[in-house]
């Protein structure tokens, strides 16, 4: 055989080999990660999260920081439910209109309800406002009756946004208005939209109806009154399309926010709940009103059909190998350790998925009292990394805690003191004997 044939063929064996192994460390690389579906999203960002475990469901470009719009008045939402919680304010407060809030009434194609000097309404009659119609004039109204003035309540937005890990997230107004179309209202600085990443976005979304279900409450009314019975009476319906009667019905949609201005183009971070399963979707740059919510669709119908909550375990059982948890200076040694709720996973329909229950302790010394929680139980999906869910910490809170299955009492100092004895002995017998 000639020489040149053999480099030949040795030149391609090589190549054989390489494209082997580079396709071999590739499927290792991936082993574990469910290819994600092709939506064909026609938006900026999109990201779809199940609520209970945080695990994300799909996403495209989650990261990037983007105008928000109107989505950013769910951050205004968080902190009225926040200041009423704390009394700093009251759901029946009478708040008079301002000079500034007047002024966002009257600007050209700002939605509002077109509050006039003069007029007072409550706490509560300007969140619906806000919620329902997305009402720029009752949110800036809302922000300077909690902080005094927008910018004092924009830095509380910013604060808020840093402890709930909203890591891509600025704020410099408190409608999602352009800082620099305010009139002699407009704020100098050098970033004139708010920034908010799909991710932040779904984040907050997910503190809102955690912290404060009641918003859910008026988020999914589909028309709001505004001044009912009055001559100036005024009725909208809500700009969440996706609600019962409205154009763009979706079964289970109860909520959340909608969004646009020339910059953000047209958003919306919904939520659907059906069976025991709860879903938040977010939309950013979508190129009408009625395609945010025809992508919104795409991932919820993508989320329902293709995922389910399924139980590992029943609330008041115990684990397997640990049935029980040592206890300190108790009349008992151990006490039964159940769980405190049923213990559901997200699980792909089709698919195996194999969880292994991570069981932890804390250290405990008697007094126990009944349903006392003495540790936690973690059902963690094989090749589930952190980057799979919402936020890092979803995948380290996964599970429920563990409790009590009994009260245990603390033990007399004789019953110590002679438990004390017969541990000394049997530990001075077993280093004898090698056992």
């Amino acid at each position: 055989m000639k020489p040149r044939t053999w480099t030949k063929r040795l030149t391609g064996l090589f190549l054989s080999v390489a494209v082997f192994i580079t396709a071999w460390g590739s499927m290792t690389a991936n082993a574990g990660a469910a290819p994600q579906a092709d939506l064909q999203l026609a938006a900026s960002s999109a990201i779809l999260v199940e609520v209970s475990t945080g695990k994300v469901l799909y996403s495209s470009n989650p990261d990037q920081p983007l105008p928000p719009a109107s989505m950013s008045k769910m951050m205004t939402e968080y902190l009225v439910h926040e200041a009423v919680k704390q009394k700093k304010i009251n759901w029946d407060d009478k708040v008079p209109v301002s000079e500034y809030a007047f002024y966002i009434a009257k600007m050209p194609d700002s939605s509002g309800v077109y509050l006039n000097m003069g007029e007072s309404h409550t706490v509560k009659e300007l969140y619906k406002a806000m919620a329902v119609v997305s009402a720029n004039d009752a949110t800036v109204l809302l922000a300077e009756r909690i902080a005094g003035s927008e910018p004092n309540f924009v830095a509380m937005m910013n604060k808020k946004a840093q402890e709930l890990g909203m890591k891509n997230t600025k704020f410099v107004t408190s409608t999602g208005l352009p800082a620099n179309e305010l009139g002699p209202y407009s704020v100098k600085t050098d970033q004139t939209e708010n920034l908010m990443s799909a991710r932040d976005s779904a984040i907050l979304a997910r503190a809102l109806i955690r912290d404060f279900p009641e918003a859910l409450e008026i988020s999914k009314i589909p028309r709001l009154t505004f001044r009912a019975g009055m001559p100036n009476e005024m009725k909208k319906p809500n700009y969440n399309w996706m609600l019962p009667g409205l154009n763009q019905y979706y079964e289970g949609v109860d909520g959340l926010k909608t969004g646009h201005t020339d910059a953000a183009r047209y958003c919306f971070t919904g939520t659907a709940v059906r069976g025991d399963m709860r879903l938040i979707s977010v939309i950013m740059g979508a190129g009408s009103e009625t395609k945010r919510f025809v992508e919104t669709k795409k991932l919820l119908d993508y989320g329902f059909s293709n995922f389910k909550l399924t139980k590992q375990l029943d609330k008041g059982v115990p684990i397997k190998g640990y049935e029980t948890a040592p206890v300190k200076n108790g009349v008992e040694l151990t006490v039964p350790a159940v769980t405190s709720n049923a213990v559901m996973t997200l699980t792909k329909i089709g698919s195996e998925s194999k969880f292994t229950p991570t069981v932890t302790f804390q250290e405990l010394t008697a007094p126990l009292k009944k349903d006392q929680v003495i540790g936690k139980v973690a059902f963690v999906e094989e090749g589930t990394k952190e980057t799979d869910y919402l936020q890092p910490e979803d995948m380290a809170k996964a599970g429920v805690d563990l409790v009590a299955g009994q009260e245990v009492e603390e033990g007399s100092w004789i019953r110590l003191f002679f438990r004390s004895i017969i541990q000394f002995f049997s530990n001075i017998f077993s280093s004898l004997t090698g056992k």
